[in-house]
């Protein structure tokens, strides 16, 4: 990796560590923070994928680094550097949803396979199983439709759960909260999701007896 390099007292020094480089930006030497974009840019944006429209992951990204920025003074240097800044780019995926308006899957373009996967999800009672259904690859589309209709609190945390993959104690990290609020969240956002799909099912059945 390619460090930046700063000028004091008339010699050359080179910034390769987070810590140096929070505490020359803060100090007035704002260009060093370049180097910690080009370093986490690619983490930051696998982190907003997983969160965000494609089309819009350059913007989120972009505003992640912003809020970081913003907040650099508030980083307590306990933690890694790479840590505080996932937690803020899944706050600013979690802010992004908030400020969306619903982008509904027009129910005509749900497949048989769709509505499956809908029976599936309804029946699997235990996280394994329910993390198993909504990782299966025809549940793509359909839990994009399903998820859009969440709280932006519900639709982060259940993709942090059952999608990426995280444990509470890892979410409740990321996300600010305490684990047991993760866990009461994760009940009640599978339990919204649940409803929405049977919901959706019951309105296919009542199309087909028509």
């Amino acid at each position: 990796m390619q460090a930046t390099w700063s000028t004091r007292l008339g010699v050359q020094t080179p910034v390769s560590d987070d810590l140096e480089i929070i505490h020359r930006v803060l100090q007035g030497e704002i260009d060093c923070f370049a180097e910690l974009i080009a370093r986490y840019r690619q983490h930051v944006a696998r982190i907003v994928t997983r969160h965000v429209p494609g089309d819009r992951v350059a913007e989120v990204a972009h505003d992640v680094f912003v809020r970081a920025y913003g907040g650099l003074a508030g980083f307590a240097s306990q933690a890694p550097f790479e840590h505080w800044l996932s937690s803020i780019a899944v706050r600013t995926c979690y802010h992004f949803w908030r400020a969306m308006r619903r982008q509904e899957l027009p129910v005509s373009a749900l497949t048989e396979e769709h509505h499956q996967w809908m029976e599936q999800v309804l029946a699997a009672e235990s996280d394994d199983r329910f993390r198993e259904q909504v990782k299966r690859r025809e549940a793509a589309e359909l839990s994009q439709w399903a998820l859009s209709h969440l709280s932006a609190e519900n639709r982060l945390v259940l993709t942090l759960l059952y999608l990426d993959g995280h444990s509470a104690r890892e979410a409740a990290g990321l996300l600010g909260w305490s684990v047991a609020k993760v866990k009461v969240r994760a009940h009640r956002a599978r339990q919204t999701l649940r409803k929405l799909l049977r919901d959706e099912w019951e309105r296919k059945d009542d199309d087909t007896t028509q």
